[in-house]
């Protein structure tokens, strides 16, 4: 687990650096193409920082303000807030702090770039709908992420997944409302080619920086629902609530793509699932992950 812990936080540092590469590469290709090419790099670079520095202090408060989640304090929920104490306790981790989702699906959500700056937000469907035994499995899980440094991992990933597609469609509506004519004529094949890789990224950077995100999301999962039960020492709990969820399949009123990947579940509801839709699911399938912690012996 220590391991795993010190992977996430590389895998931090690499993220940003990815994403870092492919907004200033495709500065590049604007700069050479608009005839700037110092300043469209200089353009990209900040945007990166900006964008990078932004979502590492800030994108937190995007998540949850995009969930409409409403924070809490022992008064409002005596019930929820005694059960992600007793397990913060449990799990050596500071209390983050708690919101509650204004929905009846049941799902959850943990955010913050470190466990001294976390948060946990629930839906008020799955405070109300769902067992002690399911609710402490689920905000386990939630905790587990925290302590993982999954969190870092994931907030990150909602506003650089976002910048990449800004430069990409900057780079379009250049190109097809700025004019290329003249640059064109005097440029020749290779400006004709220079623009056709340039189009060719612009659209296949944010596709890479999508999968890129799935590759991070689904794996988290795996990891979060293991840990979860070893800190509950009850599988079942967290089996139970995501088989409930499964059969629920209620889509929550605030789902959105640039934070699906940060829920317990796929907050777009059951989907009839394909070879091709499995592919690029944010989530592993509730089956496999329900399957997997049955199978554990605590």
């Amino acid at each position: 687990m220590y391991n795993q812990i010190a992977l996430n936080k590389r895998n931090s540092f690499l993220l940003i650096s990815l994403f870092i590469i492919v907004l200033v590469g495709l500065g590049a290709v604007i700069g050479k193409l608009s005839g700037n090419f110092e300043g469209w790099i200089f353009v990209a670079v900040i945007v990166s920082l900006a964008m990078t520095l932004f979502s590492y202090f800030a994108g937190d408060k995007v998540a949850l303000a995009t969930a409409r989640a409403k924070e809490i304090k022992k008064g409002d929920n005596k019930y929820l807030w005694n059960l992600v104490e007793n397990l913060s306790i449990t799990a050596g981790l500071p209390m983050p702090k708690i919101y509650i989702i204004p929905d009846e699906s049941t799902n959850a959500f943990a955010t913050g770039r470190n466990p001294e700056k976390s948060s946990i937000a629930v839906t008020a469907g799955a405070v109300n709908k769902l067992s002690k035994p399911e609710l402490e499995g689920v905000l386990a899980h939630e905790l587990c992420h925290i302590k993982n440094y999954d969190i870092r991992l994931m907030m990150l990933v909602i506003i650089l997944v976002g910048s990449v597609a800004l430069m990409s469609n900057w780079f379009l509506r250049m190109q097809f409302f700025g004019g290329r004519r003249d640059r064109d004529r005097d440029e020749g094949n290779v400006g004709a080619l220079l623009f056709v890789v340039g189009i060719v990224l612009a659209i296949l950077s944010p596709i890479v920086a999508q999968l890129i995100q799935l590759a991070v999301s689904r794996q988290r999962e795996f990891l979060a629902d293991a840990s979860g039960a070893m800190l509950t020492r009850y599988p079942e709990g967290l089996a139970s609530a995501l088989e409930q969820i499964g059969k629920e399949g209620m889509a929550m009123k605030t789902a959105n793509n640039a934070t699906a990947h940060l829920y317990i579940a796929d907050p777009f509801g059951k989907k009839k699932i394909s070879w091709i839709h499995k592919l690029f699911m944010t989530h592993p399938p509730l089956e496999e992950r329900i399957k997997k912690l049955r199978e554990m012996a605590i």
